[in-house]
């Protein structure tokens, strides 16, 4: 079985509509080998400072660098690319809001074993998400050729609508593809990366994204510092995390809009029950609350 390809012309509909009934989608050439150059060159003196895996599964020869927002200015247009977050949208369409879950250099050397398949939901203290609920979408953007030789990423279609758990590297597909282009995964399709069988480096750029109401494995706030993220625009600090998650949920001192914290002038929006509108359209215990007013 080939791997799925969509071109860069696709909308975030058609993408997501991918995800939601494969697991997975890859979008050709959808950014600029200029613009990876240039967040290689931001990001080469951290990778090389990076420690590689201590176990299998995190790879013995397997560097992971993180931080990307604060590292690389580049980076961040990946983050806020237009056909990523419309995706993102529509696949945790059901959460009142999503915010960025992780950025990372995954660089897999010459060498590397096949990881043990898994689905990246499990970080979440191993939590049983219901089978219907997404709680993260996923992108590996490729910042070098992902060839099967070199160790492309490995992955079970159709095993984020199944409970089983006893995937082997038999039931997967190479997610072969062109620097530049990006695969875009739900948080529960099993994967893994594959062997790097080449005298060949690969890597990805990880950016992760997550419902708002869960803790981002990045801790966005202490990787990026401050004098950082005031200097950042304000539709890239919410997707950060300096939003309201749902209601009630990450405001900052007597219930005010996180954004406060940076702009000291922003409106301070003291929690309602406005935000709650959205989850009321598809959600019985939202609307319920709602029609008591």
């Amino acid at each position: 079985m080939n791997a799925l390809h969509l071109p860069p012309t696709s909308t975030a509909e058609t993408v997501a509509a991918a995800v939601r009934e494969h697991g997975y989608a890859i979008v050709d050439d959808l950014v600029s080998n200029e613009l990876l150059d240039r967040i290689a060159r931001e990001m080469a003196p951290y990778v090389e400072n990076s420690m590689y895996g201590t176990d299998d599964f995190s790879g013995k020869l397997t560097r992971r660098t993180g931080a990307l927002i604060a590292r690389s200015p580049a980076a961040r247009a990946l983050v806020m690319n237009p056909l990523a977050l419309g995706t993102v949208e529509h696949v945790l369409s059901h959460a009142t809001t999503f915010q960025l879950h992780l950025t990372q250099i995954i660089s897999v050397s010459p060498g590397s074993s096949p990881q043990e398949l898994h689905k990246d939901e499990l970080a979440w203290d191993f939590f049983p998400f219901p089978l219907n609920y997404d709680v993260q979408c996923n992108i590996l953007w490729a910042l070098s050729d992902y060839t099967e030789e070199m160790g492309a990423t490995r992955i079970v279609p159709g095993s984020h609508r199944s409970d089983r758990k006893d995937y082997t590297q038999a039931d997967t597909i190479a997610a072969t593809m062109r620097r530049g282009s990006a695969l875009f995964y739900s948080g529960k399709i099993y994967h893994g990366a594959g062997a790097n069988t080449s005298d060949r480096l690969r890597q990805a750029i990880n950016v992760t994204y997550a419902v708002g109401w869960l803790r981002q494995e990045e801790n966005q706030y202490l990787t990026t510092p401050f004098e950082i993220a005031r200097t950042l625009p304000d539709e890239l600090l919410k997707v950060m995390g300096y939003q309201l998650g749902c209601f009630a949920m990450g405001y900052v001192g007597d219930a005010e809009d996180p954004l406060t914290v940076l702009r000291p002038n922003h409106p301070r929006s003291v929690m309602n029950t406005g935000i709650m509108a959205k989850q009321a359209v598809h959600n019985d215990a939202a609307a319920n609350f709602m029609s008591r007013g």
